[in-house]
């Protein structure tokens, strides 16, 4: 069999050319050329007379929703969005060891009482995934196990077997024969994806590749890799630490931005019922620098607590470091503190931690954030039971939240009785147990701190 021939295409501007160079020969960019198959294109004489495809009106189709099928991992499935869908591709990218190939490996062996699985490994031996079974005392008698990195023949293999559900670890290490590349270069890794997603649609078969990250946190290879798959998931968490965050961040059959939080045992990775608790550190008493915030993580509210420490500086340019949150934003809601609450922090170092290794992205940290300063500057601990959330504005102003009543109900279910939220968040029927108040500026809220 003759094999395919191959192009090499710039990333830059799409030119190709039959050999690489260090330079693309059309726009002159450095480094962009990478190794692609070539189209065969076979021109025929009734071409022109081909068969128009049928069109119809979005009202004729039928919305039937996808049928989900449990991994009976309770927060993998609230991750995916409430099990896996038929025909489905999962790419899941972590540091290595943080628990990627563990979590898979517990799903396949409990799937298998029920489904046909197939676990494709192409970085460990089936003795070392036996072993690993063993040690977390796992059930893998009905589990199939292929040890193969070679494109074709894992095709010829899911083909033939047609299980319900496979899973390629890892994606990088595949290679295809039609390629020249190595194993995990990017032309290996889109072509071995796109060939694996084109199988997964045709079949119905669920796929999950294993996807390395870089050292920038992205996942390793092409961009395209995550355009390709129908849900991405990132595994979050120091592996010293003894738990891990799932987060999904595509996903085409359900929410984004769904965390699973899990803790690392002996017998594998089990599921957190309540993560809230993880991410308080339970003082025994008000310290100053501390302040409870409900994060909005996809439909699940988590409280987790923000601790600040202001610090004289030595340096003529003080220390600015944030771990969880953003630091850009640390920066210019410092700004605004001064600007509109009248406190410099211009020679003081700022230290900001979110408990738990959790990294909050959305706006309605900025107000517990700037508590936790004020707290910590004026060394004067918050009140006890107090749970803070809200974004602040460059004008001062203090901007609602998504979903706030869904984060007053889960803080006064964990014993908080007072909360300081938006004023537009406050609500029109009082929650049993909690006082809320409800403020416009952010002035406001350092004044209340000031006067508790």
């Amino acid at each position: 069999m003759a094999k395919a021939k191959t192009l090499y295409t710039c990333t830059e501007c799409g030119g190709s050319s039959t050999k690489w160079q260090g330079q693309c020969p059309h726009c002159d960019a450095w480094n962009t050329l990478v190794e692609t198959l070539a189209e065969s294109v076979t021109p025929s004489r009734y071409s022109a007379l081909s068969v128009v495809s049928q069109v119809q009106t979005l009202g004729s189709v039928e919305a039937v929703e996808d049928e989900r099928v449990l991994t009976t991992v309770d927060e993998l499935d609230r991750v995916l969005g409430g099990g896996v869908v038929k025909g489905g591709v999962v790419l899941i990218g972590g540091d290595p060891g943080v628990g990627k190939s563990t979590l898979l490996l517990q799903a396949l062996t409990a799937m298998s009482q029920q489904h046909k699985t197939l676990y494709v490994s192409g970085e460990e031996s089936a003795r070392q995934i036996a072993l690993r079974a063993n040690r977390l005392q796992l059930d893998g008698e009905k589990l199939e196990l292929l040890a193969e990195i070679q494109l074709e023949k894992i095709l010829a293999t899911l083909q033939a077997h047609q299980p319900f559900i496979a899973v390629i670890d890892s994606i990088q290490t595949v290679y295809s024969e039609a390629l020249q590349s190595a194993p995990g270069s990017v032309a290996q890794v889109r072509e071995c994806a796109a060939q694996l997603t084109r199988f997964a649609k045709q079949s119905g078969t669920v796929i999950f590749l294993v996807g390395h990250v870089t050292k920038e946190g992205a996942l390793a290879g092409p961009r395209v890799l995550e355009h390709i798959v129908d849900t991405v998931l990132y595994f979050e968490g120091d592996t010293s630490s003894t738990f891990r965050l799932v987060r999904a961040i595509k996903n085409r059959f359900g929410a984004v931005n769904e965390l699973g939080v899990f803790a690392m045992t002996d017998k594998g990775l089990k599921g957190v019922s309540n993560p809230s608790a993880i991410f308080l550190s339970g003082h025994r008493s008000d310290v100053p620098g501390s302040c409870v915030m409900v994060t909005q993580e996809g439909t699940r509210p988590l409280l987790v607590e923000i601790q600040a420490l202001v610090e004289s500086s030595p340096m003529p340019n003080p220390r600015r470091l944030s771990v969880g949150l953003e630091q850009n934003r640390l920066a210019m809601l410092l700004a605004v503190l001064h600007r509109h609450a009248g406190l410099a922090c211009h020679d003081q170092d700022v230290f900001i931690n979110a408990v738990g290794g959790v990294r909050i992205n959305e706006p309605a940290a900025d107000l517990p954030l700037l508590l936790a300063i004020v707290s910590s500057f004026k060394n004067k601990a918050m009140p006890d039971k107090l749970v803070v959330f809200g974004e602040v504005g460059l004008a001062g102003e203090i901007r609602p939240v998504q979903r706030g009543q869904e984060r007053l109900r889960e803080a006064a279910k964990l014993g908080f009785t007072l909360a300081i939220v938006p004023i537009a968040n406050k609500p029109r029927q009082a929650i049993a147990g909690m006082e809320v108040i409800g403020v416009e500026r952010l002035q406001d809220a350092v004044t209340y701190l000031r006067d508790a």
